[in-house]
């Protein structure tokens, strides 16, 4: 299937690892080119670094998505670099997920509002495009009660909610809105193999949950993310998409 992202442009927000560094590589494999930020300028520089070549055209930099100016300031020169955007991809968490009233400011400011802030920025350009794509990454968290049903769960939900309302009010401008919502994905470095070295009886609980016997690869997920983002979704809009082996078994209505 052809989805069709030859020469269209996106920023993807947490674009160094985990699911967004699959985005970001997705993406330009599928001939887009990409902007990309982390807040990390070494881990920045090591994925542009590695992401060159094959005439694939990806563009790093260091934003905290906390900071809604530095973001603001991002999306308008990842817009002038690209010469434009078609898409944007909304990937950052704090995965602040201890109960406290820092964990509640940090998760309301980096996973709601930096999506929040990216989706503010990158709208008049997507318009100016003629139309374009937003997807949120959210989590299996936002849909039923785990253990990460405080700060990161709740503010998971609220993504959701905002897309959905996202969609419905840019339908008629051509803009589509998803989120995908992945449930628990294994990377080296990434939060389930610090689990995994540091919690092993959390790591085995939450590994046998899943009837697949497995947790998800950074790339299963970006497949959905690439998906939405596409032609091949023209149609598809407000959808919540669910990656995450059959773990959930709440039926989503």
């Amino acid at each position: 299937m052809d989805l069709g992202l030859t020469g269209k442009r996106f920023a993807v927000t947490g674009g160094t690892r985990g699911i967004g560094r699959a985005v970001v590589e997705g993406l330009l494999a599928e001939g887009a080119a990409v902007a990309f930020c982390a807040r990390t300028p070494e881990a920045v520089a090591q994925a542009e670094a590695e992401l060159a070549g094959d005439g694939a055209q990806a563009v790093g930099a260091a934003v905290d998505v906390g900071d809604s100016a530095a973001l603001a300031d991002w999306v308008a020169a990842a817009a002038g670099k690209l010469g434009g955007l078609d898409g944007v991809v909304a990937n950052v968490s704090a995965l602040a997920i201890p109960e406290s009233a820092d964990n509640w400011r940090t998760t309301f400011d980096v996973d709601l509002m930096g999506t929040v802030g990216l989706v503010d920025a990158a709208l008049p350009h997507l318009l100016a495009s003629g139309g374009g794509s937003i997807v949120t990454i959210s989590s299996v968290s936002g849909r039923e009660i785990d253990f990460a049903a405080g700060p990161y769960g709740t503010m998971k939900a609220a993504i959701i909610h905002y897309t959905q309302g996202l969609a419905y009010k840019l339908a008629a401008q051509g803009v589509r809105a998803n989120s995908v919502s992945p449930g628990n994905t294994y990377f080296p470095g990434g939060v389930w193999s610090s689990i995994e070295e540091n919690d092993p009886a959390l790591f085995a609980t939450a590994l046998g949950l899943n009837p697949t016997g497995r947790m998800a690869t950074p790339q299963e997920v970006a497949n959905a993310v690439l998906f939405l983002s596409s032609q091949a979704a023209s149609f598809v809009t407000g959808t919540n998409l669910v990656v995450d082996g059959a773990l959930t078994r709440g039926v989503q209505l």
